[in-house]
């Protein structure tokens, strides 16, 4: 999954203050990319009224976003590799611990419920809730539902899914379609009457912005690089967030070129955007959709299972993007891609409608309202 800015880390987040009057106590199991960890921490903003403790892993991204907010517990666990060795039976040993540490974790904080974004996390969470006969609550935000999410989504008691294309995929799940959550900041900052008043966008230029992220943002940055000369003499503005791991970030420099790393305002930035050139995180295409941003989409070939281009296909088949394989693209081809769509614009505002179709502005408080359902079963 794309990485987010960590300035998110400084966001306020609904801690629940102490209070006499018993309330509903509930784990998330979330951990390791932003794409697990946002949509868990945007759920826990909609349940302030809930005790909610955290499991993660040591040394991953929870332990900077979450133990401001909620108390954090740690397991050590890690997914398994496709080769069998000796290195094999260490992470079934530490699974097996793992399984029994959370049951136990569950049973003296006398949790009613377990909440998790899926990942490698999720097992032993799953696992050991459910040997306590309590609920479990997944959410799967990709297409192509993860490894984990196959396995043990019969275990769990719902599963909350991002797109409707995920349930074919989970045939014996209770799957229920609610979107991929994102923050409430985000959707607050759509309301500002100006989008992005440190960056120094004239206001009537078209914009694109490029969002590579971290993982795997070279290619596309060296894409966008060779191409973006054409855009500068058609006049077109380039804000290009390439990541904290892009050797060459310096090598092209111009008056209409803004480069950051990051940017701490997506949904500015994203609304202003007349175009988006951009990875397929389930999180990325959540912002584009609020946005009604129209977007190239240059899927991330490595991500696990290729799951980024059954996301891409998603918003390709609504309208709302275009999709090129990473493989198949070239500068040229980007730059005039690029140049047409920006030549043409009802098909951009065709793409803008068909992208807000795909939104789910409450999927938070859709998915909030689902652990409650099954939290109140319980007591």
């Amino acid at each position: 999954m794309e990485r987010q800015p960590l300035a998110t880390a400084s966001e306020p987040i609904p801690n629940p203050a102490s209070t006499n009057a018993i309330r509903p106590k509930l784990l998330i199991a979330a951990s390791g990319t932003g794409g697990h960890l946002f949509p868990a921490l945007a759920t826990a903003e909609q349940l302030s009224d809930y005790e909610i403790e955290w499991l993660g892993v040591p040394d991953r991204l929870e332990t900077q976003l979450v133990p401001d907010h909620f108390p954090l517990r740690t397991i050590s666990v890690s997914g398994f590799q496709t080769k069998f060795g000796l290195g094999t039976f260490k992470v079934l040993g530490r699974f097996v611990a793992s399984i029994f540490k959370v049951r136990q974790l569950l049973q003296k904080g006398q949790f009613q419920a377990v909440f998790t974004t899926g990942g490698y996390i999720a097992a032993p969470a799953v696992i050991a809730a459910r040997s306590l006969g309590l609920p479990v609550i997944l959410h799967e935000s990709n297409a192509l539902p993860g490894k984990v999410t196959r396995w043990l989504s019969p275990w769990c008691t719902a599963v909350a899914i991002g797109f409707a294309e995920a349930k074919q995929y989970l045939p014996k799940a209770k799957t229920v379609c609610v979107g991929t959550p994102v923050r409430s900041q985000f959707r607050s900052a759509l309301a500002a009457t100006t989008p992005l008043p440190d960056l120094p966008i004239p206001e009537a230029v078209p914009l694109i912005v490029v969002v590579g992220g971290s993982q795997g943002a070279v290619a596309v940055n060296q894409l966008v690089r060779q191409a973006a000369l054409a855009w500068f003499k058609a006049g077109i503005w380039v804000v290009h967030l390439t990541g904290d791991s892009d050797p060459d970030v310096k090598t092209l420099i111009h008056p209409q070129y803004v480069v950051l790393p990051f940017y701490h305002n997506m949904a500015g930035l994203l609304k202003r955007a007349t175009l988006v050139i951009s990875r397929a995180g389930a999180g990325t295409l959540t912002e584009l959709a609020i946005t009604r941003s129209p977007a190239i989409l240059i899927p991330y070939p490595f991500a696990a299972e290729d799951h980024q281009t059954f996301n891409a296909k998603v918003f390709e088949a609504g309208g709302a993007a275009l999709l090129y394989p990473q493989s198949t693209l070239t500068p040229d081809r980007l730059q005039q891609e690029v140049l047409d769509l920006l030549a043409s614009p009802d098909r951009l505002g065709q793409m803008a409608n068909a992208a807000s179709q795909l939104a789910v502005e409450n999927s938070a408080e859709q998915l909030a309202a689902l652990i409650r359902q099954y939290v109140a079963m319980q007591r």
